[in-house]
């Protein structure tokens, strides 16, 4: 009986040609998707033309069916940290979002010199990569920035907690504001030793209350709208004393 030739390349198993039209339809479906996002009103006119007549070609705008792409807190909060991991020590900064706020924590032994509200140069140098970081954020989005100055819940003898933590948050203000950050975007404030972040009775970590923050709101032109319309509606109740 004559041998039975070998097969030169094995079969597929059946899941695997399953599988692959699957891929497929995805990939058309997410062309389709592409193809969906932006219309060309002229290029469609053009093909209605010949069902409806000379009359579709006078509209000859583009539209766009996607809504701008906005930056989120985690994508602002991620950009701020290969600035600044460049220039400071893991120990001098801290970074955190909540919500749509994405807050800057810099401790105050490496950005000020000792018991003082002057800057260290190890300081300029991050301020300046925060402040590049800032301007780039804001050609792209709506943001507002609050500077708070914090100090140790015991502070040195003959130290003002309110007058040391105001001067701190002003000097990084002025900082920032030099390095082309546009000043109606920023407020400064002095907490003092009032907000704490640690209460316990341990060294390293009261240190790290001795601080200066900042504060990055992302702003949605919704938010706007919806404060707009609240102003408008107590400048009402101001007016006529009725809702």
């Amino acid at each position: 009986m004559p041998r039975r030739k070998k097969e030169e390349c094995p079969s597929a198993p059946a899941w695997l040609i399953s599988f692959s039209d699957l891929m497929s339809l995805l990939l058309t479906f997410f062309i389709l998707l592409y193809s969906m996002s932006v219309l060309d009103i002229k290029k469609l006119m053009k093909f209605l033309w010949y069902f409806q007549g000379e009359k579709a070609l006078e509209y000859t705008k583009t539209v766009s069916l996607l809504p701008p792409i906005s930056l989120l807190p985690k994508d602002i909060a991620l950009s701020l940290k290969k600035r600044i991991k460049r220039v400071l020590p893991i120990h001098g900064y801290q970074i955190e979002v909540i919500e749509d706020y994405v807050v800057l924590r810099l401790f105050n032994d490496v950005i000020f010199e000792k018991k003082s509200a002057e800057l260290s140069p190890k300081a300029k140098k991050a301020l300046k990569e925060v402040a590049k970081a800032l301007k780039t954020i804001a050609q792209k989005e709506n943001i507002e920035i609050y500077i708070e100055g914090h100090t140790d819940l015991n502070p040195p003898k003959g130290v003002d907690p309110w007058e040391l933590s105001v001067k701190r948050a002003v000097n990084v203000a002025e900082f920032l504001i030099k390095e082309g950050v546009d000043p109606k975007k920023i407020s400064a404030t002095g907490y003092g030793n009032t907000r704490p972040l640690y209460t316990w009775n341990q060294p390293l970590l009261r240190r790290r209350n001795d601080r200066v923050e900042i504060i990055i709101k992302v702003k949605n032109p919704r938010q706007d709208l919806m404060e707009e319309k609240k102003s408008r509606i107590i400048e009402r109740k101001d007016y006529t004393g009725k809702d």
